[in-house]
């Protein structure tokens, strides 16, 4: 299949020339909140529609940072899914059609348990907590996002893979019927991306199965994505279908398509630029258009919790 490269992409398709209004002020904070400082909650989200299903047992995680989350309507409407189409509103816009349940995901590789699992069964074993999280995305705007799900590590562990495993991939369904983006040859499909089994076991890394309380929305990678918050947006790969263990750091999407512009580790990284935008900077979706960009900090504002994974790894030429 041939792939379009990035730079084929019409600039207007990836970065908007407008925002939408935020109906909250965005607070610029750092660090986490503690057990007695806990950052906003559920019952904060009163833009919800009711279609949506509520997930029942949250519980709040003290590994939620202090910064307001976005609106609802700002995090579901306003996102790079490329299996729904090129512009920001387009996975809201097309995702009607697209069916999450029932659902399955594969789990192959290096590991003692495998084969395929029902989403229920896989989810079962695991409380499920909301962790408000910042987001990042390449192109230099960001949010702050109240995702609900599990640390990825508890699932790796229950999985238990073998001493070969250096690696994790996750792969995303491919159903064009469904997702109109994969009728085009925009990229490689399936989308696959991956971490190291280190990256994998950390605490903040999360599978989410929602956000604000209620099931992930279709265009938000329903009904199961990666989360990984000191790093850019897409290495937070969605509705995941495929769990792989593998010796051999594995070849994903964006790396393979513009292997000059997507690094493997795509940390967040404000001293190395991406050729089409500078990472210095960021824009929080949501604040008023005219506003003063923020400083992008590194890893996102994780860097005392995930820098150590990185000890004597070039962040400039890994990137």
């Amino acid at each position: 299949m041939l792939i379009k490269r990035p730079s084929d992409i019409r600039p207007s398709q990836i970065t908007p020339e407008a925002v939408f209004h935020n109906r909250r002020q965005v607070l610029a904070a750092a660090g986490f909140a503690g057990a007695g400082l806990l950052a906003a909650s559920l019952a904060q989200a009163d833009d919800i529609p009711a279609r949506y299903r509520r997930l029942p047992g949250v519980k709040r995680s003290t590994l939620s940072v202090r910064d307001a989350p976005n609106t609802f309507e700002d995090i579901t409407h306003y996102n790079n899914f490329y299996e729904f189409g090129l512009d920001k509103g387009d996975p809201a816009e097309y995702s009607d059609d697209f069916r999450p349940k029932p659902w399955t995901v594969t789990i192959d590789g290096e590991a003692e348990v495998k084969g395929q699992f029902s989403l229920e069964d896989l989810l079962k074993p695991h409380p499920l907590e909301e962790r408000v999280y910042r987001f990042r995305c390449v192109e230099a705007w960001s949010m702050v996002i109240p995702w609900v799900g599990f640390p990825l590590a508890d699932l790796v562990k229950r999985l238990r893979p073998t001493s070969r495993a250096k690696y994790v991939a996750f792969e995303t369904v491919v159903r064009p019927k469904e997702m109109p983006g994969q009728r085009s040859r925009t990229l490689d499909w399936p989308y696959v991306e991956g971490l190291t089994i280190a990256e994998a076991t950390h605490p903040l890394a999360l599978l989410a199965v929602g956000v604000y309380g209620v099931e992930l929305p279709n265009q938000n990678g329903a009904p199961l994505r990666l989360v990984t918050p000191w790093k850019y947006g897409f290495k937070s790969i969605k509705s995941i279908v495929r769990i792989s263990f593998t010796e051999k750091q594995p070849r994903t999407t964006w790396s393979a398509a513009a292997p000059d512009e997507y690094g493997f580790y795509a940390n967040v990284n404000p001293k190395v630029d991406h050729p089409r935008w500078s990472q210095a900077t960021e824009r929080r979706i949501g604040s008023a258009f005219f506003s003063p960009k923020q400083p992008t900090l590194p890893f996102n504002g994780y860097a005392e919790q995930v820098a150590s994974l990185y000890t004597g790894l070039d962040l400039a030429r890994n990137f």
